[in-house]
């Protein structure tokens, strides 16, 4: 195989591998329409602040999230427009798959709802 290959196998496989936590797609579900400090985050993805600020951190890392101060504040948005509609895409399939505990089209719809625009 080719080395090239290889390697987009190795960073798709990362992109994926950082998308498999529930923490980080409640994160970016509570960013996905705008950008918000560090404790509105923790209050709409209820965990502590230590576990969000870590996922952030490392979200921030990959380039999946952008932040910025403002005084103490710091303030996370979205970076990469196509993560949340590459999340939207999965989680839409995913939840018309459920076979045992269907997800109403209600809830589904508000699910990274800048993406449905």
């Amino acid at each position: 195989m080719e080395p090239e290959l290889e390697r987009l196998y190795e960073v798709v496989s990362d992109y994926f591998g950082l998308l498999a936590e529930p923490t980080r797609l409640k994160i970016l579900n509570s960013i996905c329409d705008g950008e918000r400090s560090v404790s509105d985050i923790v209050e709409r993805v209820g965990a502590t602040q230590t576990n969000v600020s870590r996922h952030l951190n490392l979200m921030y890392d990959k380039g999946v999230l952008k932040r910025r101060r403002e005084g103490q504040m710091t303030l996370y948005s979205v970076a990469d427009p196509n993560v949340v509609t590459l999340c939207r895409v999965v989680c839409v399939h995913m939840a018309g798959q459920l076979d045992e505990h269907p997800v109403s089209s209600r809830i589904v719809n508000r699910f990274m709802p800048s993406a449905a625009k």
